[in-house]
């Protein structure tokens, strides 16, 4: 059941949900994410597999069938991709409600209380989350706004801190072929992370 399907049902008020709720719905949100993630990355080697054999075969016959089961797999795959962005949406919303509760005192000095947020808030978070074409990066803004959290009431919270920016940028230029090597790759990645972590301490 989905994080506002839970709300819906539930007869406790927003404002009295206590942690260990919020923590119990964000496990399984988290349990059901990873269940997905699992499958899309299943489909993704599978999509891959078929069209190395394609590639290979040269009978049309059956290059239409694998034509077909890859085009299936796609299907599929855009499918779960749409459910696993809700999901995320889902678990960003009940871990970002979960820290407000367990930072109350620090929310009050934003001018932020737990108990505001209110059911029109989550009527427009629901309809956030069930567009596909918000993203997580986008829907977590939105959420921030929403819930009038900010950066102040937990930093680096909201989106990528500039360290894991660096992780992103050294797998795109992966995905481009400017860094080949991924054990060269991942050094870079733990190099650069690191002297990031230490100017930020220092």
């Amino acid at each position: 059941m989905g994080f506002l399907d839970w709300l819906a049902k539930s007869k406790k008020p927003l404002s009295r949900m206590t942690r260990s709720e919020l923590r119990r719905q964000e496990l399984l949100l988290e349990k059901e994410r990873a269940r997905l993630l699992n499958k899309v990355t299943k489909l993704a080697k599978e999509k891959q597999t078929l069209f190395e054999r394609g590639a290979e075969e040269k009978a049309p016959e059956v290059r239409r069938v694998l034509a077909q089961e890859f085009e299936t797999k796609t299907t599929e795959q855009l499918m779960i991709g749409r459910q696993l962005n809700i999901r995320s949406k889902e678990v960003m919303t009940v871990s970002r409600l979960r820290m407000i509760r367990e930072n109350a005192d620090r929310a009050k000095a934003t001018g932020s209380l737990f108990g505001l947020v209110s059911e029109k808030d989550i009527l427009r978070l629901s309809k956030l989350i069930e567009r596909d074409d918000i993203r997580a990066e986008v829907y977590q803004e939105r959420l921030d706004e929403i819930l009038a959290v900010g950066r102040g009431v937990d930093e680096g919270a909201a989106g990528l801190s500039e360290a894991g920016q660096t992780v992103v940028d050294i797998w795109n230029k992966m995905d481009t072929g400017v860094i080949a090597d991924q054990a060269e790759a991942f050094d870079e990645a733990d190099r650069r992370v690191r002297e990031q972590q230490r100017a930020a301490e220092a």
